[in-house]
């Protein structure tokens, strides 16, 4: 009696195992699921939140993915580039950041022309963020934007990628008559705009931006933070011709004025 109940146990035994056996397909999606690292789940959650109706919930999803700095979650945030909500366009333009500079440009270029200004704008800072000079066409072309958001964007990111084929329509901005073949349609008047051109062309460091540089230092008619902007950024180009620009400066009024053009000359050398 013994023996036959052991044999009985063991046979239900074998029965319990029978689906596993059985099935080992649907085992084995169990255990891929539950291999998940953290991660990758973390990606997963975020993705499916992607679909939900709520525009602030696909903006905040978004903002988690590239919140991580990972390829594989800025891949998954792509998709909100056509989102029909623009807040949720604008997020996903530095979300996707982390797929590769080249694929974010070609990624980011149809946003260049969308309808709304917010959008336009960050999509302007994304693409300098890329450091692509793939970018640099499409952020010359919003340098002419009817915004002053989209623009004053655009000539920040121009020296974020430090093209010096950027530095002509800089130099426009800053100058239309330094500009070389260029010809501006009106004159810049954003003080930030002004600022952000004359800051890149001092990032940049190309003498072409030079002469451009000196025109907005001399011109009396700019405000002082655009001309203590050209001042700094004759310093960090150091090109000589701009010495007698910067001593005029250094005699400046405007104490800080005065200031920044001293050091730029310190940094030029006697």
């Amino acid at each position: 009696m013994l023996r036959l109940s052991r044999v009985k146990s063991r046979i239900a035994f074998l029965l319990a195992l029978l689906p596993a056996l059985c099935f080992p397909t649907v085992s084995f999606g169990l255990i891929q699921t539950k291999s998940l690292n953290p991660v990758e789940a973390e990606i997963q959650r975020q993705r499916q939140r992607l679909t939900a109706s709520d525009p602030e919930e696909r903006r905040d999803a978004l903002m988690r993915l590239g919140s991580m700095k990972r390829a594989a979650a800025s891949r998954e945030a792509v998709v909100g580039l056509s989102d029909e909500s623009p807040m949720v366009r604008a997020v996903a333009a530095k979300a996707i950041l982390s797929i590769g500079a080249d694929q974010c440009v070609d990624a980011l270029l149809p946003l260049v022309s969308d309808r709304d200004e917010f959008v336009r704008r960050e999509v302007a800072y994304s693409l300098g963020l890329t450091r692509s000079r793939k970018a640099t066409e499409p952020l010359t072309r919003l340098l002419e934007d009817k915004k002053d958001s989209v623009r004053a964007g655009a000539a920040v990111a121009l020296g974020d990628v430090a093209d010096e084929s950027a530095v002509v329509a800089l130099a426009t901005v800053l100058s239309p008559e330094s500009g070389g073949t260029v010809k501006s349609k009106k004159r810049e008047k954003n003080v930030f705009v002004l600022r952000a051109a004359a800051r890149s062309l001092g990032q940049i460091k190309s003498k072409a931006g030079v002469p451009a540089l000196i025109a907005a230092l001399a011109n009396e008619k700019f405000v002082e933070d655009v001309r203590r902007e050209a001042a700094t950024a004759l310093g960090l180009i150091g090109d000589p011709a701009a010495v007698p620009a910067l001593r005029v400066a250094a005699n400046s009024e405007d104490p800080y004025l005065a200031h920044v053009a001293f050091e730029s000359l310190r940094k030029i050398g006697p």
